[in-house]
């Protein structure tokens, strides 16, 4: 039987495959890590990761393990969250973040329809920077937050999405895309991308700049920014270009930024992140007003 420290050491270890980031993210020493793995992959018999000098990578065993774990552990601490709340109702305090002004207004909808099927609960809202979610939601300062996806972190879940909107390419009033009715993905080969922070997941990171354009071709990556703002500002500069969801040119006009729908990129998506295990009852009828609102 696995203990949970070493549960939650191979599965981050098998989302980061980095030993430093996976102990950062469990607030143990990078030894502590390898000690951790060493001793499981001794019970188990047979190793669970490649290690180079370079890199980190899942055995064919491992990978395995991983796949069958990381559900199983899922099912068991939602189904004891559950067992829980049937006795408590859908009372106490929920706090919910939100990232940016399009989420906050959605965000606000959705707690009124909360508040009206739950009187009992309380329901306290703030704005977190793209960089404070998870954070917040490791910290306990947030049971869930409204924010852009994809969020494919060990330990979190995501879901429902509750909104797609156009993907659109901020660039410079001045530039030549800034005259087109459209752009591709391939254009992203032809300018430099803007990047967001390193501390994001890399599934968004990825999302928001991908490394190469479904043809193969590099995207050159540019300067980050940790707010919509602070990159939107660096567009206006010339720094470099980004992508958007369409709520952009509502809430973030500017005379120095243009924004030009892509004609063949995949929506950009927004919804729900939590904690896994923190399915608790204020959480799932949360999202079930949240999703009520936008069906």
């Amino acid at each position: 039987m696995l203990e949970r420290h070493e549960l939650d050491a191979f599965l981050t270890l098998a989302e980061e495959l980095h030993f430093g980031r996976t102990a950062e993210r469990l607030h143990v020493s990078t030894a502590r890590v390898s000690q951790t793995i060493a001793k499981l992959e001794r019970r188990i018999g047979v190793p669970l990761f490649h290690r180079t000098s370079r890199r980190v990578e899942l055995t064919p065993v491992g990978r395995q393990l991983e796949e069958e774990l990381r559900p199983a552990r899922s099912l068991i601490t939602d189904a004891v969250e559950r067992a829980v709340d049937a006795g408590r109702g859908v009372t106490g305090l929920l706090r919910v973040a939100f990232t940016g002004p399009a989420a906050g207004q959605l965000l606000v909808g959705a707690t009124q329809v909360f508040r009206e099927r739950h009187p009992d609960c309380e329901v306290r809202i703030s704005e977190a920077r793209l960089a404070d979610v998870l954070p917040w939601l490791r910290a306990g300062e947030a049971d869930m937050a409204l924010t852009c996806l994809p969020m494919r972190e060990a330990g979190i879940v995501t879901g429902p999405v509750l909104v797609r909107e156009a993907r659109m390419l901020a660039v410079p009033v001045g530039h030549p895309f800034a005259r087109r009715a459209t752009v591709s993905v391939e254009d992203l080969a032809r300018v430099t991308v803007l990047q967001l922070p390193e501390a994001l997941p890399r599934s968004l990171r990825e999302d928001c700049t991908p490394p190469r354009t479904p043809a193969g071709r590099t995207v050159t990556p540019g300067p980050s920014a940790m707010t919509l703002n602070e990159m939107l500002t660096l567009v206006g500069a010339g720094e470099g270009v980004c992508a958007v969801g369409a709520h952009a040119r509502r809430y973030f006009a500017r005379p120095d930024v243009a924004y030009v729908p892509f004609a063949d990129a995949e929506p950009v998506e927004w919804g729900l992140v939590r904690l896994e295990g923190g399915a608790s009852a204020r959480v799932r009828a949360f999202g079930e007003a949240a999703l009520s609102l936008v069906e």
